[in-house]
């Protein structure tokens, strides 16, 4: 997207989606790395989603991204990112086919306790040729798996990259988003 400021060179913002099950960290990684206050929009978790939403390793999970989450990081005075944190519940997906118009590529974090939740992102980003990378984000306590080893369990493509993180970090949350624009500008 490009903006034309009157007295300025245009304005370019470049958006990135940040995708993956529920409850792995795609809220607190835009949260982590934007310059602003992020907008989300979490509600919290009551007695009539439990029996849809699986807790499985994730059961101090409280809250819930219902439609998206909005940051943006300003790279100079004419260019930013702007970040849109998916809802990872199959009940929200509606929104997803929103979200992705005109988006650059997108990060697909996954947990390995629940590497299965990542399949539905991943073949989101393939069926529409939307770049993407994948993003480990490795919990407090959890065995962690080599990026070799994640992508053979997730049948990625070999040019998709696979990198560990801890989106609770900015700057391992930085990270991952140079990981995201280099894989994006090596497409042909």
């Amino acid at each position: 997207m490009a903006y034309e400021h009157s007295d300025r060179a245009a304005f370019t913002a470049l958006k990135l989606l940040i995708a993956g099950g529920f409850g792995v960290g795609k809220t607190t990684l835009v949260e982590s790395v934007s310059e602003i206050r992020p907008l989300n929009t979490e509600e919290q978790l009551t007695e009539a989603s439990r029996p849809v939403d699986d807790l499985h390793g994730v059961a101090t999970k409280t809250t819930t991204t219902v439609a998206m989450d909005f940051g943006r990081i300003t790279l100079r005075e004419d260019l930013a990112l702007y970040l849109f944190g998916t809802p990872g519940q199959d009940r929200f997906w509606f929104v997803w086919d929103e979200l992705a118009t005109g988006c650059l590529g997108a990060v697909v974090l996954a947990d390995t306790r629940r590497l299965a939740d990542s399949f539905p992102a991943v073949d989101y980003f393939e069926s529409r040729n939307i770049p993407f990378i994948v993003a480990v984000n490795c919990f407090d306590g959890v065995r962690t798996h080599t990026p070799e080893t994640i992508a053979a369990a997730l049948d990625l493509a070999p040019a998709t990259p696979v990198l560990l993180c801890d989106v609770r970090d900015r700057e391992s949350g930085k990270d991952v988003l140079i990981t995201l624009v280099e894989h994006v500008l090596a497409q042909p």
